[in-house]
């Protein structure tokens, strides 16, 4: 899987330039897309956590980016600060960042940045485009599921653009409007249109091995130079493999 780095504006001056990834500390599981003194964007594979579990300590992104950015030296002092997680069976683009005060600035602003993924669901949508709206909730499974009461749920909104149709699948370019826990999933569950690969709100299917699910592209702001940036990736063969079946 590959990932293309598109910069909106000018670079950062020094000594916020951008760095060229080191290869000898490379994490495996994870693709570092932009690096430089206040932020680390990378492309997180299917299966690798954002931060550790009860039962999940080190196959972090987390733990595997700390690790890069000391070079190996358990005593340095650099470290990484989480901005936001992406689904253990998500894969793609996430941001972390590296001092307290892009941190700060990166989740205070967080909800006005863009963010899109690419999903495959099963079966065929009524409209192209649209945008699905409902107040999510959850229950004590840890389930998420949309209620009618505005005072028993938070509000979600998730736009999506049909960009293919196969005989029992779409792939679709989905705008994450808000940012609830596993809102794209339980938006196109309720409407008959469940993710591919997705056991907890759908089913697997025949042949899928993982949730058809990637976080495709972001735009945000840099914390430090205030400059617009976008960063996106390719959608990923096996999506297309999937339509192409």
């Amino acid at each position: 899987m590959s990932a293309a780095r598109h910069l909106k504006g000018n670079m950062p001056e020094s000594p916020n330039t951008y760095k060229r990834p080191s290869k000898r500390h490379q994490p495996k599981g994870i693709s570092i897309i932009y690096e430089d003194r206040d932020i680390i964007v990378a492309d997180k594979s299917c299966g690798l956590l954002t931060v550790s579990s009860e039962k999940v300590s080190e196959k972090t992104a987390y733990y595997l980016l700390t690790n890069y950015v000391r070079k190996g030296n358990p005593k340095s002092k650099n470290r990484i600060f989480i901005v936001h997680r992406l689904d253990k069976d998500t894969s793609g683009l996430i941001v972390f960042a590296k001092n307290l005060n892009a941190k700060r600035y990166l989740q205070d602003e967080w909800q006005r940045f863009s963010k899109k993924y690419y999903a495959v669901v099963h079966g065929i949508l009524p409209r192209n485009e649209g945008v699905i709206t409902s107040y999510l909730a959850e229950n004590h499974a840890h389930n998420m599921y949309s209620v009618d009461d505005p005072k028993k749920g938070k509000l979600a909104k998730t736009g999506y653009k049909v960009l293919k149709e196969a005989k029992n699948y779409s792939l679709l370019e989905v705008d994450l409007l808000t940012g609830r826990k596993n809102q794209i999933r339980v938006h196109f569950s309720e409407n008959g249109c469940p993710v591919a690969g997705d056991n907890k709100y759908g089913e697997r299917g025949k042949g899928i091995k993982r949730l058809m699910l990637h976080a495709a592209s972001i735009t945000i702001y840099h914390p430090f130079t205030r400059e617009k940036m976008t960063f996106d990736t390719k959608i990923p063969a096996d999506f297309e493999s999937l339509l192409n079946r």
